[in-house]
């Protein structure tokens, strides 16, 4: 009678391991996917300007161990002799954000979202950089880990002459 009630217990405990193991999954998805929609949200209507007007897009990556120009190519499926230029996540959204005495209500308001969308992804992201990617006509990342420790941000076109 010992042994079945301590064969009992074991199955349970087991079950229990296994429950957890997947509300856990569950729950890690659902962060996923708030930080997928999140960003989407906080990007929608925003345009990265250069010499073309492009819109701005969440990327979500997979498992990395650095955010580094290799691993980003690696992830992009990017050739090895593609150039890439890794810049200042602060400093890139310096420009975007700062608010000019010019300013009118409209550009008021771009520069708020960028704000938003740029203390978004430093709550929930670590090690956040830039790399742009190619020439001419760029891809850019703006990427860092998130929980999970997948590469994770937004990416967005870019023409620089």
């Amino acid at each position: 009678m010992l042994k079945r009630k301590k064969q009992k217990n074991l199955r349970e405990k087991k079950l229990e391991k296994a429950e957890k193991k997947v509300s856990g999954d569950k729950n890690s998805d659902l962060q996923k996917n708030d930080l997928a929609e999140q960003i989407k949200k906080a990007t929608e209507g925003l345009f990265y300007i250069s010499e073309t007007d492009a819109e701005i897009l969440p990327f979500r990556g997979n498992p990395a161990e650095a955010v580094t120009k290799e691993e980003v190519l690696s992830q992009i499926k990017g050739a090895a002799n593609l150039t890439v230029e890794e810049r200042d996540f602060t400093g890139f959204f310096a420009r975007l954000t700062e608010m000019q005495e010019w300013f009118g209500d409209e550009e008021k308001e771009t520069a708020q979202k960028f704000k938003r969308l740029k203390d978004l992804l430093e709550k929930n992201l670590k090690n956040l950089k830039v790399f742009k990617v190619g020439k001419i006509q760029l891809d850019i990342y703006v990427v860092g880990l998130d929980a999970e420790n997948n590469l994770s941000g937004i990416k967005m076109k870019a023409v620089e002459t």
